[in-house]
Protein backbone atom coordinates (compact mmCIF):
# COMPACT_ATOMS: atom_id res chain seq x y z
CA UNK A 1 0.00 0.00 0.00
CA UNK A 2 1.09 3.58 -0.84
CA UNK A 3 0.54 6.63 1.52
CA UNK A 4 -1.70 7.91 -0.77
CA UNK A 5 -3.91 4.82 -0.87
CA UNK A 6 -3.79 5.07 2.97
CA UNK A 7 -5.28 8.75 2.84
CA UNK A 8 -7.69 7.89 0.41
CA UNK A 9 -9.49 5.03 2.83
CA UNK A 10 -8.93 6.96 5.72
CA UNK A 11 -9.43 10.18 4.95
CA UNK A 12 -10.36 11.48 8.39
CA UNK A 13 -8.02 10.59 11.36
CA UNK A 14 -6.33 11.83 14.68
CA UNK A 15 -2.75 11.92 14.87
CA UNK A 16 -0.40 11.40 17.88
CA UNK A 17 1.74 13.80 17.28
CA UNK A 18 5.01 14.30 18.86
CA UNK A 19 6.86 17.12 16.99
CA UNK A 20 9.24 14.75 15.97
CA UNK A 21 10.24 13.74 12.42
CA UNK A 22 8.35 11.15 11.53
CA UNK A 23 4.57 12.08 12.71
CA UNK A 24 5.71 15.75 11.35
CA UNK A 25 5.90 14.35 7.70
CA UNK A 26 2.99 11.62 8.40
CA UNK A 27 0.45 15.01 9.36
CA UNK A 28 1.82 17.36 6.20
CA UNK A 29 1.27 14.72 3.51
CA UNK A 30 -1.84 13.99 5.07
CA UNK A 31 -2.79 17.69 4.64
CA UNK A 32 -0.95 17.58 1.06
CA UNK A 33 -3.47 14.59 0.49
CA UNK A 34 -6.52 16.51 1.57
CA UNK A 35 -7.14 14.50 5.00
CA UNK A 36 -9.36 15.85 7.57
CA UNK A 37 -6.78 14.94 10.46
CA UNK A 38 -6.48 16.76 13.86
CA UNK A 39 -3.26 16.36 15.90
CA UNK A 40 -3.02 15.70 19.58
CA UNK A 41 0.40 16.25 21.97
CA UNK A 42 0.19 14.38 24.96
CA UNK A 43 1.71 16.20 27.24
CA UNK A 44 3.92 14.53 30.49
CA UNK A 45 6.24 15.26 32.68
CA UNK A 46 8.12 12.91 30.18
CA UNK A 47 8.61 15.06 27.12
CA UNK A 48 10.87 18.06 27.08
CA UNK A 49 9.64 21.44 26.53
CA UNK A 50 11.18 22.01 23.24
CA UNK A 51 9.29 19.33 21.97
CA UNK A 52 5.63 21.04 22.73
CA UNK A 53 7.05 24.30 21.13
CA UNK A 54 8.23 22.11 17.79
CA UNK A 55 4.94 20.09 17.61
CA UNK A 56 3.25 23.82 17.62
CA UNK A 57 5.77 25.26 15.15
CA UNK A 58 5.45 22.35 12.66
CA UNK A 59 1.33 22.66 13.28
CA UNK A 60 1.12 26.35 12.61
CA UNK A 61 3.62 25.38 9.48
CA UNK A 62 0.68 23.26 7.86
CA UNK A 63 -1.84 25.58 8.61
CA UNK A 64 -3.72 23.16 11.89
CA UNK A 65 -4.90 23.87 15.29
CA UNK A 66 -2.77 21.77 17.89
CA UNK A 67 -4.73 19.78 20.60
CA UNK A 68 -3.08 19.48 23.93
CA UNK A 69 -3.60 16.92 26.32
CA UNK A 70 -2.35 16.47 29.72
CA UNK A 71 -2.35 13.09 30.93
CA UNK A 72 -0.95 12.75 34.70
CA UNK A 73 2.00 9.64 34.25
CA UNK A 74 3.28 10.14 37.46
CA UNK A 75 -0.30 9.37 39.00
CA UNK A 76 0.36 5.80 37.98
CA UNK A 77 2.09 3.39 40.39
CA UNK A 78 3.08 0.62 37.26
CA UNK A 79 4.50 3.35 35.16
CA UNK A 80 6.58 5.03 38.40
CA UNK A 81 7.88 2.08 39.72
CA UNK A 82 9.88 1.63 35.96
CA UNK A 83 9.41 -2.05 35.58
CA UNK A 84 11.32 -3.46 32.48
CA UNK A 85 8.14 -3.23 30.31
CA UNK A 86 7.24 0.38 31.53
CA UNK A 87 7.17 1.44 28.49
CA UNK A 88 3.94 -0.40 27.88
CA UNK A 89 2.23 0.49 30.54
CA UNK A 90 2.75 4.41 30.02
CA UNK A 91 1.96 3.84 26.12
CA UNK A 92 -1.72 2.13 26.84
CA UNK A 93 -2.36 4.92 29.37
CA UNK A 94 -1.79 7.57 26.48
CA UNK A 95 -2.87 6.17 23.89
CA UNK A 96 -6.15 5.11 25.94
CA UNK A 97 -6.38 8.96 26.93
CA UNK A 98 -5.72 9.72 23.34
CA UNK A 99 -8.59 7.94 22.04
CA UNK A 100 -10.73 9.24 24.80
CA UNK A 101 -10.24 12.46 23.40
CA UNK A 102 -10.54 11.67 19.59
CA UNK A 103 -13.41 9.77 19.98
CA UNK A 104 -15.37 12.82 21.91
CA UNK A 105 -13.86 14.63 18.76
CA UNK A 106 -15.64 12.78 16.13
CA UNK A 107 -12.48 10.72 15.57
CA UNK A 108 -12.62 6.57 15.05
CA UNK A 109 -9.60 6.18 13.61
CA UNK A 110 -5.81 7.01 15.21
CA UNK A 111 -2.64 6.92 14.39
CA UNK A 112 0.71 7.64 15.55
CA UNK A 113 4.06 8.17 13.57
CA UNK A 114 5.90 4.64 13.82
CA UNK A 115 7.85 4.13 10.37
CA UNK A 116 9.19 0.84 8.86
CA UNK A 117 12.41 1.31 10.24
CA UNK A 118 11.11 0.43 13.68
CA UNK A 119 11.74 -2.85 15.25
CA UNK A 120 8.51 -4.17 16.57
CA UNK A 121 9.98 -7.22 18.52
CA UNK A 122 11.85 -5.50 21.00
CA UNK A 123 9.66 -2.62 21.90
CA UNK A 124 6.74 -2.99 24.45
CA UNK A 125 5.29 0.17 23.36
CA UNK A 126 4.48 -1.07 20.05
CA UNK A 127 3.23 -3.77 22.19
CA UNK A 128 0.48 -1.56 23.27
CA UNK A 129 -0.27 0.13 20.38
CA UNK A 130 -1.19 -2.61 18.55
CA UNK A 131 -3.35 -3.93 21.23
CA UNK A 132 -4.95 -0.97 21.31
CA UNK A 133 -5.63 -0.53 17.28
CA UNK A 134 -3.55 2.48 16.43
CA UNK A 135 -2.49 2.13 12.69
CA UNK A 136 0.75 3.47 11.67
CA UNK A 137 0.90 4.42 8.71
CA UNK A 138 4.91 4.87 7.78
CA UNK A 139 5.30 1.48 9.09
CA UNK A 140 2.52 -0.14 7.20
CA UNK A 141 3.49 1.15 3.65
CA UNK A 142 7.09 0.37 4.10
CA UNK A 143 8.42 4.09 4.48
CA UNK A 144 11.86 3.93 6.45
CA UNK A 145 13.36 6.69 8.35
CA UNK A 146 16.04 7.42 5.49
CA UNK A 147 13.07 7.81 3.26
CA UNK A 148 10.58 10.21 5.68
CA UNK A 149 13.76 12.07 6.37
CA UNK A 150 14.36 12.46 2.66
CA UNK A 151 10.76 13.30 1.70
CA UNK A 152 10.42 16.05 4.84
CA UNK A 153 14.00 17.93 2.98
CA UNK A 154 11.84 17.84 -0.33
CA UNK A 155 9.01 19.54 1.56
CA UNK A 156 10.74 21.67 3.41
CA UNK A 157 9.99 21.25 6.47
CA UNK A 158 12.50 21.76 9.58
CA UNK A 159 12.08 18.41 11.20
CA UNK A 160 14.16 16.53 8.39
CA UNK A 161 17.11 16.28 9.91
CA UNK A 162 15.93 16.94 13.83
CA UNK A 163 17.63 13.96 15.83
CA UNK A 164 15.55 11.11 17.17
CA UNK A 165 14.36 11.34 20.60
CA UNK A 166 13.12 9.31 23.39
CA UNK A 167 11.31 10.25 26.38
CA UNK A 168 13.19 11.48 29.27
CA UNK A 169 12.05 8.03 31.01
CA UNK A 170 14.69 6.54 29.24
CA UNK A 171 17.23 8.17 31.20
CA UNK A 172 16.46 6.14 34.21
CA UNK A 173 17.25 2.92 34.43
CA UNK A 174 14.68 -0.09 34.85
CA UNK A 175 13.95 -0.82 38.55
CA UNK A 176 14.50 2.67 39.84
CA UNK A 177 11.73 4.85 40.68
CA UNK A 178 10.63 7.57 38.46
CA UNK A 179 10.20 11.52 40.13
CA UNK A 180 9.58 14.45 38.92
CA UNK A 181 13.09 15.96 40.15
CA UNK A 182 14.90 13.21 38.25
CA UNK A 183 13.14 13.92 34.87
CA UNK A 184 13.30 17.91 35.66
CA UNK A 185 17.44 17.72 36.27
CA UNK A 186 17.69 15.33 33.24
CA UNK A 187 15.61 17.88 31.43
CA UNK A 188 17.71 21.19 32.84
CA UNK A 189 20.84 19.08 31.94
CA UNK A 190 20.54 18.00 28.59
CA UNK A 191 19.26 21.51 27.46
CA UNK A 192 22.18 23.50 29.30
CA UNK A 193 24.73 21.15 27.07
CA UNK A 194 22.74 21.45 23.68
CA UNK A 195 23.04 25.37 24.48
CA UNK A 196 27.04 24.71 24.51
CA UNK A 197 26.74 23.41 21.01
CA UNK A 198 26.25 19.22 21.67
CA UNK A 199 23.47 17.60 19.82
CA UNK A 200 21.70 14.35 19.60
CA UNK A 201 23.02 13.93 23.56
CA UNK A 202 21.64 11.89 26.41
CA UNK A 203 22.23 12.21 30.16
CA UNK A 204 21.67 8.33 31.77
CA UNK A 205 21.40 8.39 35.57
CA UNK A 206 23.06 6.52 37.08
CA UNK A 207 22.19 6.74 40.67
CA UNK A 208 22.43 10.21 42.02
CA UNK A 209 25.07 10.88 39.52
CA UNK A 210 24.96 11.32 35.75
CA UNK A 211 26.09 9.78 32.52
CA UNK A 212 26.53 12.05 29.25
CA UNK A 213 26.84 10.27 26.06
CA UNK A 214 27.30 11.59 22.82
CA UNK A 215 28.20 10.83 19.66
CA UNK A 216 31.35 9.66 18.73
CA UNK A 217 32.26 13.17 16.56
CA UNK A 218 31.66 15.34 19.70
CA UNK A 219 33.53 13.35 21.65
CA UNK A 220 37.30 14.84 21.92
CA UNK A 221 34.85 18.11 22.44
CA UNK A 222 33.60 17.32 25.49
CA UNK A 223 36.95 15.78 26.85
CA UNK A 224 38.59 19.11 25.77
CA UNK A 225 35.47 21.10 27.45
CA UNK A 226 34.89 18.86 30.31
CA UNK A 227 35.78 21.97 32.79
CA UNK A 228 33.05 23.81 31.50
CA UNK A 229 30.77 20.57 31.11
CA UNK A 230 31.18 20.12 34.42
CA UNK A 231 30.66 23.59 35.70
CA UNK A 232 27.45 23.60 34.00
CA UNK A 233 25.97 20.25 35.46
CA UNK A 234 27.64 20.49 39.07
CA UNK A 235 24.06 21.93 40.78
CA UNK A 236 21.97 18.91 38.92
CA UNK A 237 24.59 16.09 39.74
CA UNK A 238 27.50 15.32 42.23
CA UNK A 239 29.23 14.03 39.65
CA UNK A 240 29.16 13.13 35.53
CA UNK A 241 31.01 10.72 34.32
CA UNK A 242 31.46 10.76 29.85
CA UNK A 243 30.58 7.52 28.05
CA UNK A 244 33.54 6.61 26.39
CA UNK A 245 31.09 3.88 24.14
CA UNK A 246 29.59 7.25 22.53
CA UNK A 247 26.04 6.71 21.34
Amino acid sequence: MTLDAFFREHPRFALAFSGGTDSAYLLWAAVQAGCQVQPYFVKTPFQPAFELADARRLAGQVGLPLTVLPVAVLDLPQVVQNPPDRCYHCKTALFTALFRQAEQDGYSLLCDGTNASDRADDRPGMRALAQLGVRSPLRECGITKEQVRALSRQAGLFTADKPSYACLATRIPAGTAITREALEAVETGESRLAAMGFSDLRLRLDGPNARLQLPQSQMADAFARRDEILDNLKDLFPAVSLDLGGR
